[in-house]
């Protein structure tokens, strides 16, 4: 298997964890060397994520991070002093090539997985992508990303790289989410790639936070991330944060670092008793 491949295992449980999205040096490292450690007991490994642009604040003065050309070198210097691979998320076409330069996987937000120029050129780079699933699809409705995807790398004349499709919760009415736990199932078999569950944003409350930002219901990560690995989620997409309440984005449904390992492993136990 080659390390590009590993990054989205199917036979063993996978972790994509980090800051909703960049802060400082201290911060970013900080939390890259906790997951390092855990991804010792982590059987698929972990890969390292942070946002270098939250395009998609609720508030115009919401806190956007670094940007392309910084966040990439701050993203960088995670991978040099932890070894862990690096995700992203892109938010237009332009940013890809710039991004693949840079980090391992390039992930598109939910808001965005439509978006067939973005997807196209996520698949020119090579490198491996994740697509998360928009809060109003249906999980069949996923494969077309999926193949905008492959027909990218194919028009660049590249060999496609490894994808995986991410379940984050679908909108019940204003401002709430619900996990249908069928869509890991459905989203395998028609996208044909492993499917994760983005235990934090699933929790999310869009908009219904302090001053119109979103807010979250921390307390339900837990269960429904142990309940996701059991109904056969291939891999975890967690947030996490020294400090969320004082964090700048997505503060309200992200775990706190030292509550990240206890979580994880109990997910680990769970997926290794669920399929034996």
């Amino acid at each position: 298997m080659s390390v590009s491949a590993a990054h989205f295992p199917s036979d063993r449980l996978f972790l994509l964890a980090g800051p909703c999205q960049l802060e400082d040096d201290a911060l970013n490292l900080r939390v890259g060397e906790a997951l390092a450690r855990l991804a010792e007991q982590v059987p698929g490994g972990i890969v390292f994520k942070a946002s270098f642009d939250k395009a998609n604040r609720s508030n115009v003065d919401g806190v956007r991070g670094p940007g392309l050309e910084a966040g990439l070198a701050a993203l960088d210097r995670v991978r040099a002093a932890t070894g862990l691979p690096i995700l992203t998320d892109v938010h237009e076409p332009a940013q890809c090539a710039a991004a693949g330069q840079v980090v391992d996987v390039l992930q598109i937000p939910a808001f965005l997985c439509r978006q067939t120029d973005l997807l196209l050129a996520a698949g020119a780079t090579g490198k491996s992508v994740n697509v998360k699933k928009g809060q109003w699809m249906h999980p069949e409705g996923m494969k077309g990303a999926v193949r905008k995807v492959e027909a990218g790398a194919t028009l660049a004349g590249r060999t496609v790289g490894p994808m995986a499709v991410t379940e984050r919760g679908t909108f019940f009415g204003y401002g709430d989410l619900v996990v249908d736990m069928r869509a890991f199932a459905r989203m395998r078999e028609a996208c044909q790639v492993p499917a994760i569950f983005d235990g934090t944003h699933s929790v999310q409350k869009p908009g219904l936070g302090a001053g119109g930002t979103s807010g979250g219901a921390r307390e339900f990560i837990a269960p429904l991330t142990y309940a996701a690995v059991a109904a056969g989620a291939q891999g975890l997409f967690l947030e996490t944060h020294p400090d969320p309440d004082n964090a700048p984005s997505d503060g309200p449904n992200m775990i706190p670092l030292h509550e990240l390992p206890d979580l994880v492993m109990r997910a680990v136990d769970i997926w290794d008793r669920a399929r034996r």
